[in-house]
């Protein structure tokens, strides 16, 4: 069954990319990979019980890479 609530996490501290390793480090799994080579793009990870979840840019990271 898909997740009743989907969250969006931006990084409070340091970026998405950082952010995505201390999630991995906490036991989250990647689950697709929507990072283009610009840098835009977003992650969709599971927690250890399987719930999704995106990590998303930090509106600096947006901000650096706006047309």
């Amino acid at each position: 069954v898909k997740n009743r609530i989907h969250l969006d996490l931006v990084a409070v501290e340091g970026s998405r990319d950082e952010e995505t390793d201390r999630v991995l480090a906490l036991g989250a799994t990647p689950v697709e990979d929507h990072r283009v080579p610009d840098g835009r793009g977003w992650l969709v990870m599971a927690d250890p019980e399987g719930n999704e979840f995106c990590i998303v840019r930090t509106p600096e990271e947006q901000a650096a890479t706006a047309d």
